[in-house]
């Protein structure tokens, strides 16, 4: 039962977090549209999968779609880390966790992407 609330805990302090630093922050970028920048999820994902981000709401729903991925994800790992006793241990499981899990995930949101066909066609 703990690890589930820790869980919960750190999924919505992590989107909470995400939210206010990294998704308005791109949304004041593009409201400029000068040196805009995007996070590097939605560069990966654009790039990796060409998915098609043209329209303004096309790029909120994905920049939501990423917060919600990156704080399951973050959440994912603190939660097997917790599971540990030892502290090198902890670090060692997020060492080796971190990027398979990341790559896995945005991987899944690549792929819901394409089934939805919102993706460019050259």
């Amino acid at each position: 039962m703990e690890e589930l609330i820790l869980f919960l805990m750190s999924f919505v302090l992590v989107f909470l977090i995400y939210q206010i630093f990294v998704v308005r922050s791109a949304k004041k970028e593009n409201r400029k549209k000068k040196n805009k920048k995007e996070p590097i999820e939605v560069r990966y994902l654009v790039s990796r999968y060409h998915i098609d981000i043209s329209k303004k709401e096309d790029y909120y729903q994905l920049l939501q779609i990423v917060a919600l991925v990156s704080s399951f994800d973050i959440s994912v790992i603190v939660s097997i880390m917790m599971l540990f006793d030892s502290f090198f241990l902890e670090i060692l499981i997020v060492v080796i966790t971190v990027v398979p899990v990341i790559l896995v995930s945005y991987h899944l949101v690549g792929l819901f992407y394409q089934k939805k066909g919102k993706i460019k066609h050259d």
